[in-house]
């Protein structure tokens, strides 16, 4: 071959590789474009729920799923005493709760039980001891999210009525005996009427917000919010939550997921299986109100009294009391149902 022939060749593959090459690159920007379609047209149809700001985006609000079939704690946390009243830890592996089992100062008493992992069994529980535990009664406890504060309602002397809220500080939040001594919540909690089940959230409108119920006795109560500081004392009035009282029956324990825009309470309000029922409300931001209130329905309510609700932090464990549900170990029985994120079946 001459070199006028290989140059002639040699300029065609010049020529024909820069022709490919243009192709090519069209074709990469072509399929690029087309997927920047796809996910401008998925996100439209499909849009993303809008958050309050800080809230977080794993909640169980934003992943609603069904409930599955409680089941009973067993031993060693239930007996055939009384257990009511549970909390858990923001880790979950802390369990608080009420029990007038033998080994107590008298009346009703808090204990607390450990486990190592959220699929470990728990551990023996243990009495909270002299500082926190009175001979009269001490029941519905409460965490904080970071662990170092405690609520609970105490029937003990030097209150301003029948019942009242108290909050005890602890500096090392693993050392479940080193709670400090209780302080009474103060009177923009507490009144001469009895308060119970105390729930700390920290998305307020404008800060600290303490949820509890309210009433002559503890069958008979309406829901109420009043604002705290960070260290649990009051900083205002207590006022009703009126969009989920009902003047004729009992609301009781409210407790709420971490951003504040899912409430479960207990009522004997019509519309129930039996007894108190477990009902749930929503809303779209802490400066809103809360929707009409939903019965849970079945599994999570039966014929037996559901009572006393606590939602673990993420919002995917539902510890309550329930009375002579069967299938306990006594009276009342601390049962457990869970909730899983979309697209992941049990």
């Amino acid at each position: 071959m001459d070199r006028d022939s290989r140059n002639i060749i040699r300029v065609s593959k010049v020529v024909t590789g820069g022709r490919e090459g243009a192709i090519r690159t069209r074709l990469h920007w072509a399929t690029h474009l087309l997927w920047l379609l796809v996910i401008a047209s998925c996100e439209t149809a499909t849009p993303v729920a809008t958050r309050a700001p800080g809230a977080r985006a794993d909640l169980a609000r934003e992943a609603p799923a069904e409930w599955s079939e409680p089941v009973n704690l067993g031993a060693p946390i239930n007996t055939a005493a009384i257990e009511s009243a549970p909390a858990l830890s923001a880790d979950g592996l802390t369990l608080y709760f009420a029990s007038d089992r033998p080994g107590g100062f008298g009346g009703t008493d808090l204990w607390v039980s450990h486990r190592a992992t959220p699929e470990s069994p728990w551990e023996t529980p243990f009495n909270l001891g002299a500082t926190i535990n009175t001979s009269d009664v001490e029941s519905g406890p409460d965490l904080s999210p970071n662990g170092h504060l405690l609520f609970f309602q105490s029937s003990r002397p030097g209150g301003e009525g029948s019942n009242d809220i108290y909050v005890s500080y602890r500096a090392d939040a693993q050392d479940d005996l080193g709670w400090g001594d209780p302080v009474n919540v103060g009177p923009g909690v507490n009144t001469s009427s009895g308060e119970f089940g105390p729930w700390y959230s920290e998305e307020g409108a404008d800060g600290p917000v303490l949820y509890f119920a309210r009433g002559p006795n503890n069958t008979f109560t309406q829901l109420y919010s009043a604002p705290l500081t960070r260290d649990g004392s009051s900083r205002g009035p207590a006022t009703p939550v009126a969009e989920l009282n009902d003047p004729n029956v009992t609301q009781g324990r409210p407790t709420l997921l971490v951003d504040g825009r899912e409430i479960v309470f207990y009522s004997n309000r019509p519309g129930g299986l039996g007894g108190s029922d477990l009902w749930t409300a929503t809303r779209r931001s802490v400066n809103d109100p809360w929707s009409p209130p939903v019965n849970l329905g079945a599994p999570l309510n039966s014929s037996a009294g559901e009572l006393l609700p606590a939602l673990s932090r993420d919002g995917r464990t539902l510890l309550f009391t329930t009375n002579n549900r069967p299938g306990g170990l006594g009276g009342m029985d601390i049962w457990m149902s869970t909730r899983l994120p979309p697209g992941v079946v049990r």
